[in-house]
């Protein structure tokens, strides 16, 4: 049973997109709710603590750990030696969560990338992207979602994937293989220093890493977040980050 006495403070990056013609910060629900039913306090963080450095110094000493989301926005090519127009960004956000990856490496203190959080993780490390997995020439299968079905079918499973022995995906899990949804279209080509694989998708593309050198610097391309207590591989990761997170702030 989660701490309720003592819950660490988790910041959650937003997306900012518009909603009826105005521009909004939105952060979905499902992320919020695995937070909570993991023991953590989620801190929604707005684009605008980067108008002052100040802003951003003052918040940090609050968290005890940061989750970047999944979003419908792509990381701007130019961050990874791309160039080219890329439809649906999200400049804010890839500003802001380059600046929390920093901070969270600096720190030491946890930090959990889903999907597009875990590619933000791979670029700001000195990754790169695959930018459409479907037109790389490569022999992946089908990544994305099939969004004319419903969300349960949507973020059901759609393939395995091979956990690294030595991992600490595979600690958690207690196999060396699960099966995970996929709603993705872009994923990693390569990694940056002090980056280690996790997990693999049967037709060689990278599912999980973790930052050496750090206590708790995760990310993976699925979304664990869905029905989180549901899933025994999502219920240990997001207990094992909100474990480490408790950590951090039993030591600061």
């Amino acid at each position: 049973m989660p701490d309720r006495v003592n819950r660490p403070v988790v910041g959650i990056i937003m997306c900012c997109q518009p909603v009826k013609g105005h521009l909004s910060h939105t952060v979905q629900d499902k992320y919020l709710n695995a937070l909570l039913d993991a023991g953590a306090i989620p801190l929604p963080l707005v684009h605008g603590l980067l108008q002052d450095d100040a802003c951003l110094q003052q918040i940090l000493p609050l968290l005890d750990g940061i989750l970047l989301t999944g979003s419908p926005s792509n990381i701007e090519p130019q961050h990874y030696g791309e160039t080219g127009d890329e439809p649906h960004v999200d400049p804010g956000r890839d500003r802001l969560s380059f600046l929390l990856i920093d901070e969270a490496r600096h720190r030491q203190m946890p930090l959990l990338g889903i999907c597009r959080g875990f590619q933000e993780l791979v670029v700001a490390t000195g990754g790169s992207l695959h930018r459409r997995l479907h037109e790389s020439g490569r022999d992946f299968m089908e990544h994305r979602e099939n969004k004319e079905q419903p969300q349960s079918t949507q973020y059901g499973h759609a393939h395995g994937i091979t956990l690294e022995p030595d991992s600490l995906l595979a600690k958690l899990a207690g196999v060396s293989e699960c099966r995970v949804n996929s709603l993705h279209m872009q994923g990693v080509k390569t990694l940056g220093a002090g980056m280690r694989v996790e997990a693999w998708a049967p037709d060689g593309l990278i599912e999980a890493v973790r930052l050496a050198e750090h206590p708790f610097a995760v990310g993976v391309q699925w979304h664990p977040e869905w029905q989180s207590r549901d899933n025994p591989l999502s219920r240990a990761l997001f207990d094992a980050f909100i474990g480490a997170c408790r950590r951090y702030r039993q030591q600061k």
